[in-house]
């Protein structure tokens, strides 16, 4: 069932967005393996360890084997804006599958409203420049996202190595770094508490500086995605 009006304004506040954000913070607050980022200017969350070495090997190996530079959904795409490279995991892959339902069961969000779970691998000097992962609806993409689910409410991000240096994610209006630390899940939400968009959720994938850094991002709709998918 989608819960949300397609005709809204991905900018509006929303009930159903609001509800998404109490639910899968009470979800995220009552877990003893998540802790809540210490910040007021937005609801971020980070769990060590949520994948084993193993797992994320796996996930690199994907990643490796299917990657293709990032694309940007933007009337004005900037080449330099966002210089990664990027896999659209196979959702139902045996080795796929089980971390993407741990993602939804974590945040306790039904795994129809997440969004195809995408790798990225980060060489020296790539980067994805200040961002926010939640859609605008100034921009002419909003009519098709608004009938594949509509508005990005959470984001969930794991890093799957190490990085000697660089490859933070900044979150610079929050006042929150990120390093990379392999098996680290991090989430928030990308609304206000009203369900409008967050801008302090404003964040960036600064530059790696030396080694190549790899992680996964789920995004989770704030309806079912996967009707408009299959």
């Amino acid at each position: 069932m989608v819960l949300f009006s397609r005709s809204s304004s991905g900018s509006a506040a929303s009930k159903v967005r609001a509800l998404a954000g109490i639910q899968t913070a009470a979800r995220l607050d009552a877990d003893p393996a998540v802790k809540r980022a210490r910040i007021d200017a937005a609801q971020v969350y980070y769990a060590p360890d949520f994948l084993t070495p193993a797992q994320c090997d796996t996930l690199i190996g994907v990643i490796d084997a299917n990657r293709r530079p990032s694309t940007l959904l933007s009337d004005n795409p900037d080449a330099s804006f966002r210089t990664s490279d990027s896999c659209d995991m196979d959702r139902w892959s045996p080795v796929v599958r089980p971390i993407d339902e741990a993602i939804a069961g974590l945040l306790g969000i039904h795994p129809d409203q997440g969004e195809t779970m995408q790798g990225q691998r980060y060489a020296p000097g790539q980067q994805f420049r200040a961002h926010h992962d939640y859609f605008h609806d100034s921009e002419s993409y909003w009519k098709d996202v608004s009938a594949q689910g509509g508005q990005r409410t959470w984001t969930a991000m794991i890093y799957l190595n190490d990085v000697a240096e660089g490859g933070a994610t900044w979150f610079p209006q929050a006042g929150l770094k990120v390093s990379p630390r392999r098996g680290l899940l991090l989430a928030w939400n990308n609304m206000k508490a009203d369900g409008s968009p967050n801008e302090a959720t404003l964040h960036e994938g600064m530059a790696v500086t030396e080694g190549v850094k790899y992680i996964v991002t789920k995004w989770f709709r704030e309806g079912n995605w996967m009707a408009q998918a299959r």
